[in-house]
C-alpha cells in the first residue's frame, strides 16, 4: 500500500528557507504526479505545488517564485525548496499524488495521507 513519509520541518523567522522531502513506496513513483499540500489550523488542505511525471511544474500564487518543487525518482522523492518564507506559510505541510487536468497538477482526493511535517514561520 501506500507509505508517505514527509520530513524537514522545523522552526524559522520570516525570510529564512527550508526544504521538504518525502520519500514515497508502494506505488509507481515514477508515472505519478506529485504534489505538495499544507493544512493550516481552521483551514483546509490546499495545494501549494504540483509537478507531473515529465517535471512540469505549478503553483499556487501564494508560493510562486517563493517555494521549488521537484523530483528524484531514483529515490521515490519529491522535495520542495521554501525559500522568503512568511508566517503564513506556517502549517503542517503534506506531499501526495496529484491529478493532471489540462497539463496542471490539480488536488486529488485520497484517504491515504502521511504524518505530514510541521513548518512554523514566525515574525
Amino acid at each position: 500500500q501506500v507509505q508517505l513519509v514527509e520530513s524537514g520541518g522545523g522552526s524559522v523567522q520570516a525570510g529564512g528557507s527550508l526544504r521538504l522531502s518525502c520519500a514515497a513506496s508502494g506505488i509507481i513513483f515514477s508515472i505519478n504526479a506529485m504534489g505538495w499540500y499544507r493544512q493550516a489550523p481552521g483551514k483546509q488542505r490546499e495545494l501549494v505545488a504540483g509537478i507531473t511525471a515529465g517535471g512540469s511544474t505549478n503553483y499556487a500564487d501564494s508560493v510562486k517564485a517563493r517555494f521549488t518543487i521537484s523530483r528524484d525518482n531514483a529515490k521515490n522523492t519529491v522535495y520542495l525548496q521554501m525559500n522568503s518564507l512568511k508566517p503564513e506559510d506556517t502549517a503542517v505541510y503534506y506531499c501526495n499524488r496529484g491529478v493532471v487536468r489540462a497539463g496542471w497538477v490539480r488536488r486529488g482526493e485520497y484517504d491515504y495521507w502521511g504524518r505530514g511535517t510541521q513548518v512554523t514561520v514566525s515574525s
